[in-house]
């Protein structure tokens, strides 16, 4: 459902889905522990999927001009998504780096464009991608370094079952792709 050019929750279709999965599953909708989960996974759905109803521009309010060119990084972000293949969580650790070119944003704000983007139906691929080429697009960096880790659900307790496996991906934009020392440099920082 739209509402001027948002996603909003329809949470009465997922209720009546959830409920209909309980049932062909075998199991009694109105056994007690039951009786309010549709509602729990509607309300659930709602919060993991909430980056869907953001745009992550409003957290371009905070960009400074800044005579600073060094690289700026931010390790160790925790986030969580959601895998469109099997919706099952994916959780995980990003590191974005930017080498700014006149303009930095507050810190706090990378973090917060991480969350925008994780918080919707994703694979991580794009999701890395997704990170990187807004942080280019929109602060006009030299450069854009974007690498995640990640341990997927839909791997580790269902289908080939490998607990422990961690998934990494990388984006690299401007100068940290075309330049093999800035290239260097930016992944021993995000390493350490």
């Amino acid at each position: 459902m739209k509402d001027k050019g948002k996603t909003i929750v329809d949470t009465e279709r997922i209720e009546k889905a959830v409920r209909e999965i309980l049932l062909a599953v075998g199991e009694d909708i109105e056994r007690e522990g039951l009786k309010e989960t549709p509602e729990r996974v509607a309300r659930m759905y709602t919060e993991l999927l909430a980056g869907m109803q953001k745009d992550p521009k409003e957290h371009l309010r905070s960009v400074f001009k800044e005579n600073y060119e060094e690289i700026v990084l931010l390790r160790g972000v925790p986030f969580y998504s959601i895998c469109e293949h099997h919706l099952m969580p994916f959780i995980g650790q990003a590191n974005v780096a930017y080498l700014p070119s006149g303009a930095i944003l507050g810190i706090s704000k990378l973090a917060r464009i991480v969350d925008c983007f994780a918080r919707r139906l994703q694979a991580q691929e794009r999701l890395t991608y997704q990170i990187a080429d807004f942080i280019m697009n929109n602060l006009k960096p030299q450069g854009v370094a974007v690498v995640l880790e990640a341990s997927h659900s839909c791997m580790t307790i269902r289908g080939v079952k490998k607990p422990g496996s961690v998934m990494v991906t990388s984006a690299l934009r401007g100068i940290f792709k075309r330049d093999s020392k800035s290239r260097s440099e930016i992944m021993s920082l995000m390493h350490k």
